[in-house]
């Protein structure tokens, strides 16, 4: 299986022969002697992630290309800043003239903007009745998600849908300061995040949009022509949609694990007045624990073997695709054990 590659420190990456060279840099902008350079084997890699400076040439990005390598990009605050993606080689005009049509529909979008927030809706569910089952004593929120599920299909607009998830979510993050041990998370913020939880959260947010992106990047679903999230310039839209239904399953349950087992402490942040931020040792440690979630197989009740967390994502596209081409009913993937 091809792996997942996280830079970040600056460095220089090329192409050297048949492999991909990384040579670190110094904080002076010097590169640092041949003997600190580390080789990586272009066939075992599947994408890179850079948080810190990059020095690249095109010579690397058409290699990167022809071996369907992806690099996304990250400032220094840990924003998602944009994607080299390889060339598209599945682009479909009938998958595109079938979800243009399924937007443009009001009476279709809606079909699957629902199906979106109920998937998310029930994962979120069993993320709470895992942690109620141990002792914290979460029944009066999963009520209230449960009452606040019930409206879902009777939406007509993706606003008041949007309504109705803002409202779910708002219940379900206050149970992350009955789950969580040692940190508070309080209310919500971003752009900057204000605490510990709310980084890893935003972090861990920002991480499965991308992992959604690679997913329909593999399909021929168009990333910009979204159903929940209305589309907008210089964002793939549709990642956000899908991505709603994973961020319970693989990110927020690994904010979990790294917190209540003190993989994450206080001295993996940086905090500072108006913002708090993962320092580059958290980063690891985070980046680390969700590439296990991500390689952790289920049983697929559907395909009768087991597949990866990973796997799913694109699962799921290859669902929406059949959807919108009107083969098969869309079905949001629920967490069932």
């Amino acid at each position: 299986m091809k792996k997942t590659f996280y830079l970040f420190n600056p460095g220089e990456l090329e192409r050297k022969d048949n492999t991909l060279k990384f040579t670190p840099v110094s904080e002076d902008g010097a590169l640092a002697p041949a003997s600190q350079a580390r080789y990586l084997p272009v066939e075992d890699i599947s994408e890179f992630y850079v948080f810190g400076s990059l020095r690249a040439n095109s010579s690397l990005f058409n290699f990167l290309g022809q071996k369907d390598i992806c690099v996304h990009f990250f400032d220094y605050y840990e924003n998602y800043t944009g994607s080299f993606m390889p060339r598209d080689g599945l682009l479909s005009g009938r998958m595109l003239l079938a979800q243009t049509e399924h937007y443009r529909s009001k009476s279709k979008r809606i079909i699957v903007a629902r199906k979106f927030i109920e998937g998310a809706a029930a994962n979120m569910l069993k993320n709470l009745a895992y942690y109620n089952r141990r002792g914290k004593d979460l029944e009066e929120l999963m009520l209230a998600i449960k009452k606040l599920s019930e409206n879902i299909p009777l939406t007509e607009s993706v606003e008041e849908l949007m309504g109705i998830e803002g409202n779910i979510r708002q219940a379900y993050y206050q149970a992350f300061n009955l789950i969580i041990n040692d940190f508070e998370m309080g209310t919500r913020t971003k752009r900057p995040p204000q605490n510990e939880v709310n980084a890893l959260i935003s972090f861990g947010n920002m991480m499965c949009y991308t992992i959604c992106l690679r997913a329909i990047s593999q399909t021929q679903l168009n990333p910009t022509l979204s159903f929940l999230h209305t589309p907008g310039e210089r964002r793939y839209s549709l990642c956000l949609d899908i991505s709603e239904i994973f961020k319970p399953i693989i990110v927020d349950r690994t904010i979990f694990k790294v917190l209540n087992k003190r993989e994450i402490q206080a001295n993996h942040f940086d905090n500072k007045i108006g913002r708090c931020l993962l320092n580059n040792a958290g980063k690891k440690i985070f980046v680390r624990a969700l590439e296990d979630r991500l390689t952790e197989t289920i049983q697929h009740k559907s395909l009768g073997r087991k597949v990866s967390y990973k796997h799913l994502v694109k699962l799921e596209c290859y669902k929406l695709a059949k959807h919108l081409l009107g083969m098969e009913e869309y079905k949001p993937f629920k967490m069932y054990w």
